[in-house]
């Protein structure tokens, strides 16, 4: 449900009651049922009734004290988590075949006490893996980053190795999502790919080796290319995905080409989890504006992906 004082519950409210959505699949809703039910008769929306293909998995996290729409409070940081933490264990336990993630609030769950960077470093840890990545996907362009949530100094700081498992996580991933022999481009990390060390030598000295290295294996992938056409070139088809070095060079132009259909998904993990690729929105939590075209899009993805990991054994 993520943060209930954003935007999570009405986006999932309004998703549910798409008759197109909701027949997706068998669907668990984990958060409070008291936050969706108030959410729904305050915003007019359909409640939610359990039975068939949905039901509610109750955590009784908050009491209604604790939660003004909008507000950044530690109680919900802390529900926030709790919902993901469930939501993990229902898919490591088989019950659930995939997670999608609604959006929490870093600062709330930093003031619930815990150390948190992000969605899908707190999955990683659940599941006991070390070596995770972020996807963001759409129709018409996937892009894996080699680092996310870290300073743009630390990222700068490429390491080889990581640069090699990013490529073949993307590779896998886009296999996954049903891309028979995915065409990869990799970006450098300084304008115009460092042009022959005019203007850095880590594109030749890092990431030119790696990509030899997943081509080796067995990859298609090209590069360094410089990252300003990259993207314009794998919008037009050339490549099926881009590996961005850093956060904002991947999530610019996946935003600018496509913000309501783009959903993030995690890699490197055991378990399939997607995600919006928005905010908790505070500023329009409880106004009933909340667009739902990135949760619907999330569940789809979600499905796509598990029917495939069925179909491939």
């Amino acid at each position: 449900m993520g943060d209930p004082a954003g935007v999570g519950p009405e986006i999932i409210l309004k998703a549910l009651a798409d008759p197109q959505a909701a027949g997706l699949g068998r669907w668990i809703v984990v958060g409070d049922r008291w936050v969706l039910d108030e959410t729904a008769h305050a915003l007019g929306l359909p409640a939610l009734q359990p039975g068939g293909s949905l039901s509610i998995r109750d955590l009784a996290m908050l009491k209604q004290h604790e939660l003004v729409p909008g507000k950044v409070s530690a109680a919900c940081g802390r529900a926030a988590v709790e919902y993901v933490r469930a939501a993990t264990a229902l898919c490591l336990s088989g019950e659930a075949d995939a997670m999608v993630t609604a959006p929490l609030n870093k600062e709330a769950v930093v003031m619930s006490g815990r150390a948190f960077s992000g969605h899908t470093e707190y999955i990683a840890e659940l599941c006991g893996v070390t070596d995770s990545r972020m996807l963001l996907a759409s129709e018409r362009l996937r892009v894996v980053h080699v680092t996310t949530h870290v300073p743009l100094r630390r990222a700068c700081q490429l390491d080889p190795d990581r640069v090699v498992r990013t490529i073949e996580l993307g590779y896998e991933a886009a296999r996954g999502l049903g891309i028979a022999q995915p065409r990869i481009a990799v970006c450098g990390l300084n304008p115009h790919a460092g042009e022959h060390g005019l203007f850095g030598n880590e594109d030749q000295d890092v990431i030119l080796p790696a990509i030899e290295t997943a081509r080796h294996n067995g990859i298609a992938c090209e590069g360094p290319l410089a990252p300003d056409t990259a993207f314009l070139k794998a919008a037009r088809g050339a490549y099926d995905l881009v590996v961005a070095m850093y956060h904002d060079q991947g999530h610019i132009p996946m935003k600018l080409l496509d913000f309501e259909h783009t959903v993030n998904v995690s890699l490197g993990l055991p378990i399939i989890r997607t995600s919006v690729d928005h905010g908790t929105a505070f500023d329009i939590a409880g106004k009933n504006v909340a667009d739902p075209t990135n949760m619907k899009a999330a569940m789809k993805l979600a499905v796509v992906m598990a029917a495939n990991r069925v179909s491939a054994g």
